[in-house]
């Protein structure tokens, strides 16, 4: 009697182990199969065919191949001679702007008539955002400035506690790559809100509107509509590879033009001219809003002051993203609907 009930409760032993292994294998292979499913995923998106690949080739060729194929034609010499024939008189005014733009800096210069040959809107001229007396980021607080930041360009503060600007080239440098990213992040902030902002309202309606997300979700093997009109994916359905090369082949022109200045599109007649941060012209400046220095010089301060905002801002979106999962419009309304328990410092910010 005891060796049966032995026997019975040890087969119930055995069975409930048999049982919790089986589960647990299954559970394993369940998992083991989505893993490889993501896998697949991720690797199909990422592998291209050679023809997806010289289709992308030839297809970011086309621009430079257009350009230098119309600057070695007829139409492209007579552009040219065009240009030559009005170059003298722009380097004129060019010159002319130059000397009012640092005219315009000057903290002395108080009272300065701009009409004597190119319209100008402003006879009272303060260069509250240059030289000695600009606004300092301290504000009135003593601080021993850096003598090397003169207020020369526009933005300064006196703001260098690393000293890295006490070299002039190097000084001018910096000042060039804040202004290239300033650039490249208010674009990109404006990428990153209004495709949430238009799927939130209802307007356009997006595969994946959270930017982090549209990246992960081609990883994923996901095809992506443009401006979320059905059947417009251009690159969207291509892999991630041919995207990245594409995206690569692309940003060569005009890193290339940047990196030999702007002469870069005189070949097709077309002169510029400002200088590497600012090309004015009809090209950069279709709306004339330097024809005026004093308010050009104000709008250099407002670009940078933004494009400093910008780049704040996006570091603000990466935190966003790694805590919430969310995007920025979707963190601001759950904020702005209860700002005392949704914010930085609430679990319920961490947690969600």
């Amino acid at each position: 009697m005891v060796m049966a009930s032995s026997l019975f409760s040890s087969s119930l032993i055995d069975g409930a182990a048999l049982s919790s292994n089986s589960s647990r294998n299954l559970h394993f292979n369940l998992n083991t199969t989505k893993s490889k499913k993501k896998k697949l995923a991720y690797y199909s998106s990422c592998r291209s065919s050679w023809q997806e690949i010289a289709g992308v080739v030839i297809f970011s060729a086309i621009p430079f191949t257009a350009v230098k194929a119309i600057a070695n034609s007829s139409i492209g010499q007579t552009l040219q001679r065009r240009m030559l024939i009005t170059k003298n008189a722009s380097l004129q005014n060019s010159s002319y702007f130059k000397d009012l733009a640092d005219k315009a800096r000057q903290a002395s210069l108080y009272f300065f008539l701009l009409r004597s040959a190119i319209p100008c809107n402003s006879y009272l001229m303060n260069s509250f955002w240059y030289g000695e007396d600009r606004p300092r980021w301290l504000g009135p607080i003593p601080f021993d400035y850096p003598s090397y930041l003169s207020g020369e360009l526009p933005g300064d503060y006196g703001f260098d506690i690393a000293s890295l600007s006490k070299d002039p080239v190097a000084f001018q440098k910096y000042f060039n790559f804040e202004i290239l990213h300033a650039r490249w992040a208010m674009l990109g902030a404006l990428g990153a809100l209004i495709p949430e902002l238009l799927d939130l309202s209802g307007v356009i309606h997006f595969v994946e509107p959270i930017w982090w997300k549209v990246g992960y979700a081609k990883l994923q093997g996901d095809t992506l509509d443009y401006l979320g009109i059905p059947g417009l994916h251009i690159a969207g359905s291509q892999g991630v590879l041919v995207i990245a090369i594409c995206q690569a082949l692309l940003m060569v022109g005009p890193e290339y033009a940047r990196y030999c200045g702007i002469e870069a599109l005189e070949p097709l007649g077309i002169y510029l001219p400002g200088d590497l941060n600012y090309p004015g012209g009809g090209l950069f400046d279709p709306l004339g809003l330097s024809k005026d220095p004093v308010d050009f010089e104000e709008l250099k301060v407002k670009e940078i002051k933004n494009g400093r905002l910008a780049m704040v801002a996006w570091l603000g979106f990466y935190v966003q993203a790694a805590l919430t999962g969310k995007g920025p419009i979707q963190n601001l309304l759950e904020h702005i609907s209860d700002p005392l328990h949704i914010n930085i410092l609430s679990s319920s910010f961490l947690n969600s």
